[in-house]
């Protein structure tokens, strides 16, 4: 709580809570990514994975991932963010998305996966990290944003999580605290979270594996991560078909 001067020290008056403001803040990568995909989601459609470009969320990018649904209630992790990787410890490309997950929860996570592609909706989960020797608390947010493949089915997802706390002893999994399903109705969405911005600045360099990425342009929504920054970002793909 921060409170203004004066000596009105017998009431609350002007005392402004920067609870939610610091909360938009570290979520704003989050919503980075999930207002692109709405801003992909032209007439009223799902987007197709092959309309996904880096550049427009590069803020974002070492939290984000694809991902390619593998059974009903099952994802595999396509592409990962170096986000996702430090907490894991390893690089998760071509890993089960629900590997993030603890396995108490791993069949609700499932359920969660299955609205997200039959549905299809947007998914939106709360976490917080196992504990244990040297594991310290730490909280989590995630989106999850379905995608049509080339051929049309809903059977691809973009993603996001970004976490807050000191990541210590790897590998790092979730509990789930709370999960919001927003269906997509008539192939369309709600109005994405809205996304706090500061003054744009270059973007980080960034690289796919398999495929570097040679243009670098300023971000167009620039946002500012309270994770630590890296000079550089590298994508880890999966190629398997």
């Amino acid at each position: 709580m921060l409170g203004k001067g004066g000596n009105d020290h017998g009431s609350d008056h002007g005392i402004v809570s920067m609870t939610e403001r610091e909360k938009r803040r570290r979520l704003a990568p989050l919503r980075q990514v999930e207002a692109y995909w709405h801003g992909l989601s032209a007439e009223n459609r799902v987007p197709l994975r092959s309309q996904i470009d880096p550049r427009g969320m590069e803020d974002a990018l070492e939290y984000a991932l694809l991902m390619e649904r593998i059974a009903p209630t099952m994802a595999k992790v396509r592409v990962a963010g170096s986000h996702l990787n430090d907490l894991m410890g390893m690089q998760i490309a071509g890993m089960p998305l629900s590997s993030l997950i603890a396995p108490s929860d791993r069949d609700r996570f499932g359920q969660a996966v299955q609205h997200l592609f039959d549905d299809p909706a947007i998914v939106r989960l709360r976490l917080t990290a196992e504990g244990g020797f040297g594991k310290p608390d730490m909280e989590a947010d995630m989106v999850l944003l379905p995608l049509r493949s080339d051929f049309g089915d809903l059977s691809r997802g973009l993603g996001a999580l970004i976490s807050h706390g000191r990541i210590g002893r790897t590998p790092r999994r979730f509990l789930i605290t709370g999960i919001e399903v927003l269906p997509v109705t008539g192939q369309g969405a709600a109005e994405p979270a809205p996304v706090e911005t500061d003054a744009a600045k270059p973007a980080p360099a960034f690289r796919e594996e398999g495929a570097p990425f040679r243009h670098r342009h300023p971000a167009a929504m620039a946002t500012k991560s309270c994770a630590s920054r890296r000079g550089h970002l590298r994508l880890v793909v999966d190629n398997d078909n």
